[in-house]
């Protein structure tokens, strides 16, 4: 991807180890920068690499095309574009509003009706990466606009990112880093029980996780190969690794983990979906077979079809 210089004029708002970061990645790229926080304390980095100071949300909207915003959370959002002070009352017609907030998708949605009313328009734009990839200009966007929308702001998106990710309409951004924070959390806590149970049952950390890494689940097959080839398939017959057995193999986990006294909550719930499909007849199937009952808990169907089909 190519890194234009961009001529627009770009607001700034969120000046922490994310907003901070990203914004002196933007003046080193030679945007011009109108900025503001809650403190000006936090913004004395970006001060000095040549941002302009103003003193409201509301001010920054008037100077600037796009404004970039990297707030805490929902709460500062709505505060910032609607309340007193906020994006709302300074932006102009024709220019646009970029949160980069791990935020509410039902919020920005209902956000952008207001400020459709304006011209403005709104787009969701999340971040996955660190402070780090902020300042080299390495983070991976998720965008949620319409395609003409994302064209008007890319050209400042791209300084600050390796990829973007057109992930749908509004809220569409918002919903893809929610699943990826919730799946990176998720696993930290799966990880934290079996290493602890492995631990405590004489194996080395470090040995569990070079064997881990060798493993289908540290190649990343889960993910690159049997997620689309045999859950988002309906696939699950003929098996690659029946039910019955994982069922077997997570009963066995879970009961060394009462003989030494290690909590499992995690392994527990996961059993106990095994153990429910198994009872529905379903223990010859591939493993992969319980993606199918968290899509009936859910009320979604998550199917490629070109498969034969697969109904609970």
């Amino acid at each position: 991807m190519s890194k234009e210089r961009t001529h627009m004029s770009v607001g700034y708002i969120g000046l922490g180890r994310m907003g901070g970061n990203m914004a002196l990645r933007l003046l080193e790229c030679g945007v011009d920068l109108v900025v503001t926080d809650v403190s000006k304390d936090q913004a004395g980095a970006v001060l000095e690499a040549g941002a302009r100071w103003v003193d409201t949300a509301a001010e920054v909207a008037a100077e600037a095309d796009v404004i970039l915003t990297s707030l805490p959370g929902p709460p500062q959002v709505e505060q910032v574009a609607a309340g007193p002070g906020g994006l709302l009352e300074g932006m102009r017609p024709g220019s646009a509003w970029v949160d980069m907030s791990t935020s509410s998708p039902v919020l920005i949605r209902a956000l952008a009706q207001r400020f459709a009313e304006k011209g403005v328009d709104v787009i969701d734009a999340p971040v996955s990466g660190g402070p780090q990839h902020c300042r080299a200009g390495e983070l991976v966007i998720f965008v949620g606009a319409e395609d003409e929308q994302l064209a008007r702001v890319e050209p400042v998106l791209q300084h600050l990112a390796t990829e973007i990710l057109h992930i749908g309409a509004l809220g569409a951004g918002a919903v893809a880093k929610l699943v990826n924070n919730a799946t990176a959390l998720g696993t930290w806590s799966l990880l934290s029980e079996v290493f602890s149970l492995g631990v405590k049952a004489g194996v080395d950390h470090q040995t569990l996780h070079g064997m881990l890494s060798k493993g289908a689940y540290g190649r990343g097959l889960i993910l690159s190969q049997m997620l689309p080839g045999v859950a988002f398939k309906h696939n699950f017959d003929p098996a690659g690794f029946a039910l019955n057995l994982g069922r077997k193999d997570i009963a066995l986990a879970n009961a060394l983990g009462r003989d030494l006294n290690v909590p499992l909550p995690v392994l527990n719930l996961v059993e106990q979906s095994a153990v429910e499909m198994v009872g529905r007849g379903h223990g010859d199937k591939d493993t992969a077979v319980v993606f199918s009952l968290q899509e009936e808990r859910a009320g979604v169907v998550m199917h490629d079809g070109d498969a034969k089909e697969f109904t609970l």
